[in-house]
């Protein structure tokens, strides 16, 4: 069996490897897998497990995503390059913020002066907490609250979470929240799952084999859980806040439209570069 081999010489080797077996970006991930082995046998064992489909991520034990390494767990989503894009819009929304004045920084500087006043941002359905931790990189004095319902992913996400000062919670959307948030959100993000219940078997065996079926799998029409999100903002945001929800291209109207019933004033951003599409919303 060629997944019997005790070791490899070269980064050319193991990418021949993970070529035969379909991996896309071979090279950079046999350099990444030689790097997190201890010795030749560990490179081994590291391969088969990429060979048998094991994300990448989960094998190291980390994401890359906006700059920072994301502690990830075995079981919890892997976080994915076009969610970059509801955290860029996040960002300019709240660095604009006319209220709250917060300064913007790269994930390296500290900030130099604070705030005038902290703004507020939630993150459901935070998976990791990658998209969270990703703002609270860029903005100085944000208060960040990220929550999930699944226990695995609330204790990844509170190691990522943490490294930024925010507090992680445990529960359904808003229930896990604390009642002092209500009314004074300044920016609610959500990567709710949005994969249609019958497509779920069409996805990458990744994703399907070994990332919880939950954090995929968004109803009938994959729009169950952002109905829920829509629908419960309004509650939680101050006057002139934003709702962020990522979804797909081909759901893109329906997201608006859902947004739009529960009052807020919505636009579509769509990025080709990173193939991300969320929809932005304003509570009047």
């Amino acid at each position: 069996m060629p997944g019997s081999r005790v070791g490899f010489e070269s980064v050319a080797a193991v990418a021949d490897r993970l070529r035969l077996a379909g991996c896309v970006f071979a090279e950079d991930e046999a350099r990444l897998l030689m790097d997190a082995a201890r010795c030749p046998a560990d490179v081994a064992a590291l391969v088969e497990q990429r060979v048998a489909g094991h994300p990448l991520e989960y094998i190291l034990g980390w994401a890359e995503f906006g700059g920072l390494r994301i502690e990830l767990d075995a079981g919890v989503f892997v976080p994915r390059r076009r969610t970059q894009l509801l955290v860029q819009e996040a960002v300019a929304l709240l660095s604009q913020d006319p209220v709250h004045k917060p300064q913007v920084r790269t994930a390296m500087q500290r900030p130099t002066t604070p705030a005038m006043r902290a703004a507020v941002v939630v993150d459901l359905c935070c998976g990791s907490g990658a998209a969270g931790a990703a703002i609270a990189s860029r903005i100085a004095g944000l208060e960040l609250h990220a929550a999930d319902v699944d226990p695995a992913a609330v204790a990844c996400a509170r190691q990522n979470v943490a490294k930024v000062g925010g507090a992680i919670h445990q529960g359904d959307l808003y229930e896990a929240l604390p009642a002092s948030l209500k009314g004074n959100v300044s920016v609610i993000t959500a990567n709710a799952p949005y994969v249609p219940t019958a497509e779920i078997a069409t996805m990458p065996r990744e994703a399907r084999d070994y990332e919880p079926l939950l954090s995929l799998d968004g109803g009938s029409d994959g729009l169950d859980l952002h109905r829920r999100v829509a629908a419960g903002a309004p509650e939680w945001l101050r006057a002139g806040g934003h709702l962020i929800i990522e979804t797909s291209k081909r759901q893109a109207g329906h997201t608006a439209s859902i947004m739009s019933a529960a009052g807020f004033a919505v636009r579509i951003v769509r990025s080709e570069e990173l193939d991300g599409t969320v929809v932005v919303g304003q509570k009047n």
